[in-house]
């Protein structure tokens, strides 16, 4: 039983990613719908700057010593309905995307289509890009060269987040590779909340699948 449910649960996801993927392509050739995707993008000069390891790549069981030992204060640039799920004490949040509240026609079919694509099976809301994120940052840390280390749930808003904050002025970063997705229990010593770190960004139908899997592994 769980190990069919398991395949269930990796093939809707493979699914999802497959339909997401598509959705990319239509968002590139329709520019109206770029926003849907907004998560998903990371800029080459994100990559070229973790690559050159001027942003520094950091993994999730070694970002405890980059914390403690060498002075990083973490920063959580997901959305809040992923940070009330689970965050790391002591960190700080300034969401890179926010939720779109926007309700004009345009607006509103992306939400439609959204819902279809992602929405439904992972609980994602529609995001637009947070215009207020460096000075939020900058009110939060002015000191420019502080140690931020980047995090997001599966490294790729935080990769947005590492370049604008390059871009603005701060040198000294560090980028969780991968993401709290990627994190294992012992890994962040001071999370809280109801969920743990590497199940924050599920939602949805997806959750269900999850809830359930974690109850049949738990009773054998």
């Amino acid at each position: 039983m769980a190990t069919h449910l398991n395949h269930v649960f990796r093939t809707s996801i493979l699914k999802h990613k497959t339909q997401s993927e598509t959705l990319l392509r239509t968002s590139r050739r329709n520019p109206r719908f770029e926003v849907i995707n907004a998560t998903t993008s990371s800029p080459s000069s994100a990559r070229q700057l973790i690559e050159s390891g001027i942003v520094r790549s950091i993994l999730p069981k070694d970002a405890s010593s980059a914390i403690n030992s060498e002075g990083f204060i973490l920063l959580d640039v997901r959305p809040y309905w992923e940070r009330e799920k689970a965050r790391v004490a002591g960190s700080l949040h300034v969401p890179i995307f926010v939720e779109d509240k926007d309700n004009s026609p345009i607006t509103l079919l992306k939400k439609w289509v959204h819902f279809g694509y992602i929405g439904l099976w992972t609980g994602q809301y529609l995001t637009t890009v947070n215009s207020e994120f460096l000075i939020q940052v900058e009110k939060a840390v002015p000191g420019k060269d502080t140690k931020l280390l980047v995090a997001c749930g599966e490294g790729l808003r935080s990769m947005t987040a590492a370049s604008k904050l390059y871009n603005g002025g701060y040198k000294n970063l560090g980028w969780l590779a991968g993401g709290f997705n990627r994190s294992k229990d012992n890994d962040f010593p001071s999370a809280e909340g109801k969920e743990k770190l590497q199940h924050a960004t599920i939602g949805g139908v997806s959750y269900i699948f999850l809830q359930l899997l974690i109850f049949l592994k738990a009773v054998g």
